[in-house]
């Protein structure tokens, strides 16, 4: 193992960071002080530092708008801490005085959810109890922030070398006592981030270490336990553990220091002995059936103790690295170059770059080559990396270094960058007597694996176009809705030649961007001549929020719309909200259409608009199908939750691509590349050129902050490699696979194989697999992994406030051209067609196909009543009459002891779920083509699913279609009408409509009435069930009375024109 020097700490910052706590006002809190109200005062706690705000004397809505600041001690754990706010009653103003102050609430907020200046907004908590017994309601609103502040030097000084308490260090390091009570071999504790991760240092000398970084998330604990070599899919080796701070970094210790990559590097694994084995499981679907992998992925041997931290789920890749940095000293040349030559590839550099004020024998380059590497090569005798210069103008050569691949250097990821150095160019020897070779080259030659650092952005040979073939991490845009609420408008001018009796059609359009909506007809106040509208209209806003929306007031009355006047409004200029509070209206002065106006542009008043405008952040906005949700976040970050745990992907390879495109005179080649999707984040893996098995080996992390999200991982072929920007040739999808996150074990690693499949116009086809490894690493059936079940799946303002149906579906389909317009510009960029692709903006296309699954999907839900009343059909019928009379038994019992009843069909419940435990499925699923009703599905009806709107295909064409539509229609028609009936014979028993049956039924109910008054209920019971149960020599094979009376009730059928 490669060890760095432990360094000493940096001086310490000089900036000190302090936490601002507004107590702005509290609602609806208690009375507490035996007079029915309360005096409440404020008492907020955080790190160590207590203060309180004035008493509000008698108020069950005080207000106190004051301001505590507090001084943080360790920006850096910031994130960690907690702030305690609570509220008490003053007994000073109470009726006879207590010995204490009356508890009236208390609030616990996640130094996560703290804002910095400018960017806090007004969030009222509820206010929670002490205990179980405590009676407590209301809520009260804060303002949160902080901000960093310039410190003097002393105090810096001496907070850096104060020392911590020794009941802190008793807490943080337990006694020898207790140290010496541990069991001897404890597992690793490895605290894992989405950007980092620690390890607990142990007694054996462990790693441990800091980092700078002002924010760090909130961070989930993960034991590792030692694992087999050979790990079945249904072995569990990692155990959760409640979480636990990191360990302090001012603890000095000898521990050798490892450095660890942020998540958006590619992680290396160790890479234990031992082969692959492969276990096919029960495929159900055939060919089409995710399988897993059992490999010495995400394992380690038994006989063999090596460390490993959980970035494991992928395999290293060794690579040679050639950094070449700059020369000096060369000879005279126009444009130099450098050549990096191995037994089995040659690249090229870049030409090279000369600086301002520098001679032009001191050429530059900064460019990095990753060239796959085998350690057999290494091993091979005489096996050489040839580095030589040359001049691109006349193709003359400058100098060159050879090194000895077995003496190259091995680079772990803990070690610090190999450096540069200089090294004398050399050539023959005629070329060193003519001149013609001179001067140094710096450069570092090392062998590492994808996790290095300098792999992103490397020239590798396997993903030789680099514009458009680097591996990325990309952020989609943070997506606000607007809310417009049009009022009121004034002062129009109106053309005056209406004809008689017309009232002027005036309607408010609203564009932002390239979306537009138009309020309806405004009602126009005959005495003052306003118009009113009092509607709303939602658009989607991203930041950097640089859009205009503008307001366009048009009069409609004739065929050519009028513009009576405009208005322009910049969107960073809304005031925004994050919960349901008011927001007060606004005057605008509107704007002629040579821009004068109100104003200030000189030109004719042309009237005002009231408008009620706000950002909400209290909603998540929808760019993804509601069924495949990656996040249910709101836009706001103060309402955000701490993450639960930690969702680890390693992307592995895939197997058998079928060939995409055509090079080389028509030889078969697919240059495939894999996007992965959950929440926010995106990452894109390199492009592996001309390979129908790519193998990426690379590992990306994300938090989770609810476990009922899906993880969307696609595959697509690269066509921007190769086309220009003016013809921008999209990428070819090859298929993709969902794993809902809720369905993975908790720190149990999923290795498997799941088909990309595709739906062609030509039918289902098969284009390969992908080898995928994923691990959900949070703590299991903790409260905060439990809770998450019980909590609201969407933002409190989506219940308070709801969109309708048909509005989100427009709102998502603007949120996500946006989302595709951001990715687009990005560098390599994801296409549109990527991005629609992976946020399925086609799911409400109409498909026959897809109405037959839903149809299908219904019957599979009412199976289990159709099971339920078949069994009862059997029993009744004596089909098994020792079954019959175990039933009649236990009827009897239930009967008789009706308290059972309850506790009888929960523990049903419970067996059931246990027996089928044995039948729990062993790996995420993947694509069911049954379930999709891929399997057989017709020609037309799979071209009608692809084609466009408007229709593309033949009249003809539609019109069979239309025909086959309204044949389907009248089914549906049919089944609506049926169900109608059955509902309007129930209300007919006692609306009077058929006088005879009413009474019979009236008759009738009065006869049960005096029989029930009558005859035990048990009775009763019995006898009902006796009858329902009676062996068929006793029944008739024609329909009962009650169910003949009740098909002759009359329905509103025949009233129907």
């Amino acid at each position: 193992m490669n060890t760095t020097p432990f360094h000493s700490d940096p001086p310490p910052s000089r900036t000190q960071r302090k936490l601002v706590v507004e107590v702005v006002e509290a609602r609806n809190i208690l009375p507490k002080d035996g007079q029915g109200s309360s005096s409440a005062y404020v008492v907020v706690d955080f790190d160590a530092q207590k203060k309180r705000t004035s008493t509000k004397f008698r108020d069950l809505n005080p207000i106190w708008n004051e301001m505590l600041d507090f001084t943080v001690s360790d920006p850096k754990t910031m994130d960690y801490d907690e702030l305690d706010v609570e509220v008490y009653n003053d007994k000073r103003f109470g009726n006879g005085g207590g010995r204490k102050n009356h508890f009236l609430g208390r609030v616990k907020i996640c130094g996560s959810q703290f804002s910095r200046r400018g960017e806090e907004g007004l969030v009222y908590f509820p206010l929670e109890k002490k205990s179980v017994f405590s009676w407590i309601r209301g809520e009260i609103g804060l303002k949160i922030y902080y901000y960093d502040e310039a410190a003097d030097d002393d105090t810096a000084i001496g907070n850096q070398q104060q020392p911590p308490p020794q009941q802190e260090m008793d807490e943080q390091f337990p006694p020898p006592q207790q140290m010496q009570n541990l069991p001897p071999e404890k597992p690793n504790v490895v605290v894992v981030e989405e950007s980092r991760v620690f390890e607990s240092a142990q007694s054996h000398g462990d790693m441990r270490r800091s980092y700078p970084e002002s924010q760090q998330p909130p961070m989930v604990t993960v034991e590792e336990s030692p694992q087999p070599a050979m790990q079945g899919p249904g072995d569990n080796n990692h155990h959760p553990r409640p979480p636990s701070p990191p360990p302090p970094p001012s603890h000095p210790s000898g521990a050798e220091v490892r450095y660890y990559p942020p998540e958006v590097r590619k992680m290396q694994v160790g890479r234990p002995p031992g082969g692959d084995r492969i276990r096919v499981a029960k495929r159900p679907n055939g060919d089409f059936s995710p399988r897993v992998i059992n490999s010495k992925i995400g394992g380690e041997t038994t006989t063999e103790k090596t460390h490993h931290h959980p970035y494991n789920l992928v395999e290293p890749m060794q690579y040679l690295f050639v950094r070449i940095v700059k020369a000096r000293g060369l000879s005279p040349n126009e444009s130099a170059y450098v050549k990096v030559r191995t037994s089995n590839h040659f690249v090229r550099s870049k030409p090279a770059v000369n600086r301002p004020g520098e001679s032009a024998d001191s050429p530059e380059w900064n460019q990095v080559f990753a060239l796959g590497h085998n350690k057999s090569d290494s091993a091979a005798s005489g096996a050489t990396l040839e580095i030589s210069a040359w001049d691109a103008s006349s193709e003359s050569f400058i100098g060159g270094v050879c090194f000895d691949l077995s003496e190259v250097p091995v680079r772990d990821p803990p070690d610090s960058p190999l450096a540069p150095q200089w090294y004398r160019l050399e050539g023959s020897g005629a070329d060193q007597n003519s001149g013609r070779v001179s001067g140094d080259i710096q450069l570092s030659v090392w062998i590492g694996t994808q996790v290095d650092e300098a792999f992103p952005e490397a020239w590798s040979s396997d993903a030789p176009h680099v514009a458009h073939t680097r591996s990325k991490v990309y952020q989609s845009p943070k997506l606000w809705y607007l809310r417009v609420t049009v009022l009121e408008a004034q002062d129009l001018h109106i053309a005056p030649n209406l004809p008689p009796l017309t009232a002027p059609e005036v309607r408010v359009k609203a564009q932002l961007g390239f979306q537009s909506a138009r309020t309806r007809r405004g009602s126009m106040n005959n005495h003052s001549g306003s118009f009113h509208w009092h509607e709303d209209m939602v658009f989607v806003a991203g930041e950097p929020l640089e859009d205009c929306l503008v307001l366009m007031v048009e009069d409609r009355t004739t065929k050519e719309p009028t513009l009576l006047g405009h208005v322009m409004i910049p969107v960073n200029s809304i005031e925004q909200r994050i919960d349901e509070r008011f927001v007060a209206s606004k005057w605008h002065p509107l704007e002629g259409e040579g821009g004068g106006g109100g104003g200030g542009g000189g030109g004719p008043y042309c009237g005002r608009i009231s408008l009620r405008l706000c950002l909400e952040g209290g909603y998540h906005v929808l760019e993804e199908a509601a069924h495949v949700c990656s996040d249910f976040r709101p836009t706001a970050k103060q309402l955000w939750k701490p993450p639960i745990g930690i969702l680890e992907l390693g992307i592995l390879g895939a197997r058998g691509l079928l060939p995409m495109k055509a090079k080389n005179g028509g030889k078969g080649s697919t240059d495939a590349y894999c996007v992965a999707k959950y929440g926010k984040k995106w990452v894109r893996t390199r492009t592996i050129t001309d390979s129908f098995d790519p193998r990426w080996h690379e590992q990306y992390t994300w938090q989770v902050y609810d476990p009922c999200t899906v993880l969307t991982v696609g595959v697509f072929d690269n066509w921007r490699m190769f086309s220009d920007v003016s013809d921008d040739r999209p990428d070819t999808r090859i298929g993709k696979i969902r794993i809902r996150v809720s369905t993975l074990e908790s720190n149990k690693v999923y290795t498997n194989s799941y088909p990309l499949l595709v739906l062609l116009p030509s039918g289902l086809k098969k284009m390969g697999e992908i080898e995928v490894a994923v691990r959900f690493a949070c703590p299991s059936l903790l409260p905060d992994v439990c809770s998450a079940y019980g909590q609201p799946l969407l933002p409190r303002m989506h219940y308070v406030r709801p969109l309708g149906v048909a509005q989100q579906d427009a709102l998502r389909g603007a949120a996500t051209k946006m989302v595709a317009a951001w990715l687009a510009r990005a560098e390599p960029p994801l296409g549109p067609e990527v991005v629609r692709y992976m946020l399925d903006a086609d799911s409400h296309s109409w498909s026959m196909r897809k109405s037959k699954a839903n149809w299908y999907r219904i019957v599979g839900v009412l199976a289990w009543a159709v099971g339920l009343a078949k069994w009862l059909d059997n029993i009744r019928r004596w089909r098994n009459p020792v079954t019959t009379v175990l039933v009649h038994l236990l009827y009897l019992v239930l009967v008789w002891y009706p308290d059972l009843v309850v506790p009888t069909a929960f523990l049903y419940v419970v067996m059931i779920g246990v027996w089928y435990y044995r039948f729990r499925p062993k790996i995420p699923s993947g694509m069911d083509i049954r379930l999709s009703q891929a399997e057989s599905v017709d020609p037309d009806e799979l071209d009608e699913e692809f084609d466009t709107i408007p229709s593309s295909r033949r009249p003809e064409v539609i019109r069979a279609r239309y025909d086959r539509l309204r044949i389907l229609a009248v089914r549906i028609q049919t089944i609506l009408g049926d169900f109608a009936a059955q509902g309007e014979r129930i209300q007919a028993l006692v609306s009077w409509r058929d006088p005879r049956a009413t009474k019979l039924f009236i008759a009738i109910c009065l006869a049960i009435t005096i029989v029930m008054y009558v005859v035990p209920a048990k009775m009763v019971a019995v006898a009902l069930g006796f009858y329902y149960l009676r062996h068929p020599m006793f029944r008739d094979t024609m329909p009962t009375a009650s169910l003949n009376f009740f098909r002759r009730l009359p329905s509103l059928s025949d009233r129907l024109i």
